[in-house]
């Protein structure tokens, strides 16, 4: 266990699962507080009861505005302060446009795009009246080459990058960094729907990584020295040709 984030407090978002789940494990490790910020109000408490006391769990639901709008107050009410805000949550969608569901892209879209903009938007009155805060998203390699399996996902990635380059740019004057880790394809649930031969192709020529590896690198991006900012992490397995 280290300490080179003793002190601080983060909130990471869809942190009952997979990369998030991870990345709270891995910011308790180095000796911060972490507020998991999920839907999923049984899973959190358990999760969170069995990280630990600086394991605060918060039930927010992310396509309702009204429900992000509490978001902030209750971490500022328990924990006093917010140091590093993960916008981690997303949703997956592949397969052809022609064979798509629109209903289905416009919940993807507003999980991986318009939630994660709400929830920036949120924290960072606070951490600019302090001078200082780290604001890093879970992007995807998706979201600097075009994957051609997944057109709709694609487009929430592009987005994501695009709003990482140019909210970085109007907070930088403040102390606040922001970034995005990008990783190549990885096991969690949001790949549960990629076709079976697709998958065990994928495992067997080493072209996915674990969660963990994510987490490793964005704990890489937050101990950098605070006059450097990493703005894109991207990350691939081995095995893949992206």
């Amino acid at each position: 266990m280290g300490n080179r984030l003793e002190g601080k407090v983060a909130a990471i978002t869809g942190a009952a699962s997979g990369i998030g789940l991870e990345c709270a494990r891995a910011m308790l490790e180095e000796g911060a507080t972490v507020v998991l910020v999920d839907r999923a109000a049984d899973a959190l408490e358990a999760i969170c009861a069995d990280l630990g006391e600086r394991a605060v769990p918060v039930v927010v639901d992310l396509l309702d505005p009204a429900s992000v709008a509490t978001m902030v107050p209750q971490i500022l009410a328990t924990c006093g302060q917010l140091d590093i805000f993960h916008a981690n949550a997303g949703a997956y969608i592949g397969g052809d446009v022609v064979d798509g569901d629109p209903d289905v892209w416009d919940r993807v879209l507003n999980l991986n795009v318009n939630a994660a903009f709400r929830t920036v938007q949120a924290v960072l009155p606070h951490m600019v009246e302090r001078k200082t805060g780290d604001v890093i998203f879970t992007s995807s390699i998706a979201g600097v080459v075009p994957v051609v399996w997944e057109p709709v996902y694609t487009a929430s990635k592009f987005a994501v990058q695009a709003f990482v380059h140019t909210v970085r740019r109007q907070v930088a004057k403040h102390g606040v960094r922001v970034g995005a880790v990008l990783p190549g394809p990885v096991v969690t649930a949001l790949i549960k729907d990629w076709p079976q031969a697709k998958l065990d192709e994928a495992l067997a020529s080493g072209a996915l990584m674990e969660a963990k590896e994510v987490a490793d690198s964005v704990i890489f991006m937050l101990t950098r020295p605070r006059n450097v900012t990493i703005r894109d992490l991207v990350i691939l397995p081995n095995g893949t040709d992206l």
